[in-house]
């Protein structure tokens, strides 16, 4: 399972503290996860066609191949600690829950 994470900052949310603690709280602990293979963060820097900006300024991508373990993961005191830091940042995130199409299948 592969979690796709959309979103915002809130207005008046400070990018550079959002993004030192992305680095360095967020990333180290979701990684950390025994139920998480790949953990990654990105800044949206534009649209490949099109003018404008993105609708989403940061994605996140959680490869997760064990959902049981990932939800007895995040229960835990330190991924809490982290999702209420994230709320402080994050303007109603998204995340979508995805599955790869297989080619035959």
């Amino acid at each position: 399972m592969r979690i796709i994470v959309l979103f915002n900052l809130k207005p008046g949310a400070d990018v550079a503290a959002y993004e030192h603690w992305a680095k360095t709280t967020d990333l180290p602990v979701v990684r950390s996860l025994p139920s998480v293979d790949d953990f990654q963060v990105y800044r949206a820097t534009g649209l490949l066609i099109g003018d404008g900006k993105p609708p989403y300024q940061y994605i996140e991508v959680i490869d997760v191949p064990d959902m049981e373990g990932f939800g007895r993961d995040v229960a835990s005191e330190t991924v809490q600690k982290g999702a209420a830091e994230f709320a402080e940042f994050a303007d109603n995130p998204l995340f979508i829950l995805t599955e790869a199409l297989r080619e035959g299948a």
